[in-house]
């Protein structure tokens, strides 16, 4: 069973996320990745939306069931490829030459809010669902490309308030910051989210050139972390 659906309506590529609560291990971003290159080169597709199939959860980030083993026995060549490639998923997004929308239809917690904010716009499930940096709780701090996206999306003094209390935000107060466009009804989030990108046919090439010039810092500070921090202790688990 694929981990990731695609449909195509027009000139949006419709990307739905189906390995349950979608967190990141190797399998399901090499995945993730793969399709993403399909729709560029294989589609004509102007714009990608991005949803996920779980009735409570968008994604809940990194796989610590498979990750946590890996660091503990000091697999560091292991923990380097995965932390590479889902550093390539970030950059994949960044600079993406689609239009980029997440429909955040549940939880974004940890690496799932930061892979939220790699999209262009974002659109978010009122009656459901957390937008969360639970990481000072998990012990585990984030790395400077992590930041750097986050503050993408996230007004300084709110990331702030995020990363050191783990608070919860809920639809409407990501609205009210101005990290989603919209905090609507599960029934017409995929909906909204799609007729807000549809009309933006743009050509890829301006969106990409674009995209690489507005995320050139963090481009540049992903070019310099990880995975060496990995070696040298600066991501663990406390």
């Amino acid at each position: 069973m694929p981990l990731v659906d695609l449909t195509i309506q027009e000139t949006v590529a419709i990307l739905t996320l189906k390995a349950g609560e979608n967190r990141f291990n190797p399998t399901f971003l090499e995945e993730l990745l793969a399709i993403l290159d399909r729709v560029e080169h294989e589609t004509d597709a102007r714009s990608l939306l991005v949803t996920s199939a779980h009735e409570k959860i968008f994604s809940n980030g990194i796989d610590l069931d498979w990750l946590v083993p890996v660091l503990q026995r000091g697999d560091l060549a292991a923990g380097r490829a995965f932390f590479t490639q889902m550093n390539d998923l970030f950059r994949r997004l960044l600079t993406y030459p689609l239009i980029t929308v997440a429909a955040i239809s549940g939880h974004a917690f940890a690496g799932g809010a930061i892979l939220s904010c790699c999209f262009d716009f974002r659109f978010m499930r009122a009656d459901r669902g957390y937008f969360c940096l639970p990481e000072v709780d998990l012990g585990i701090p984030f790395l400077p490309g992590m930041n750097a996206i986050l503050g993408k999306a996230i007004p300084r003094h709110l990331l702030e308030r995020m990363q050191l209390t783990g608070c919860r935000l809920t639809a409407a107060e990501c609205l009210s910051h101005n990290v989603v466009r919209g905090a609507l009804p599960a029934d017409t989030l995929c909906a909204e989210a799609l007729a807000f990108v549809q009309p933006l046919n743009k050509k890829r090439g301006i969106v990409g050139e674009l995209k690489r010039r507005l995320n050139r810092s963090i481009l540049e500070i992903m070019d310099t972390q990880d995975p060496p921090l990995i070696a040298s202790g600066v991501y663990h688990i406390a």
